[in-house]
């Protein structure tokens, strides 16, 4: 995985196995209590933001994709991006949505990737937490 981080090849489908892996670990709101500092913010934001159900959702955009569509999600226009949808209960802002917040965090991990300056790494990788939102 840390070889496709520093070759900026990260696609859904890896992205979907890393969502497995948190699934695995808990709850979101168990998993935020676990990291020092997080749980009382946590308790700070609003309900929705720690649904697990939100995770349902992106993985069933993501498994309603093709295995082509995974590994190259550029090649998505408005018709497969609506089938898409369909095919995981859920609208095409919603896949559009995932789609955009997927690519900047390609962009940031590729940036970060370039960077030998771990404090630069550290603000990259804050800002990827504060780009990445779930489709509710």
């Amino acid at each position: 995985m840390e070889k496709k981080f520093r070759q900026a090849s990260f696609d859904l489908e890896d992205f979907l196995t890393q969502l497995q892996s948190v699934k695995k670990m808990g709850s979101l709101s168990s998993i935020m209590d676990m990291i020092p500092g997080m749980g009382q913010l946590s308790k700070k934001m609003p309900a929705g933001d720690l649904d697990d159900g939100r995770i349902e959702r992106i993985e069933a955009i993501i498994r309603a994709m093709t295995r082509e569509e995974r590994q190259r999600p550029g090649i998505l226009n408005g018709s497969p991006r609506r089938r898409i949808s369909k095919g995981s209960g859920t609208t095409p802002a919603d896949v559009n949505q995932l789609l955009n917040q997927f690519k900047q965090t390609q962009k940031m991990m590729k940036q970060m990737s370039k960077s030998r300056n771990p404090m630069a790494m550290i603000k990259c990788s804050s800002r990827v937490g504060s780009a990445v939102t779930v489709p509710s």
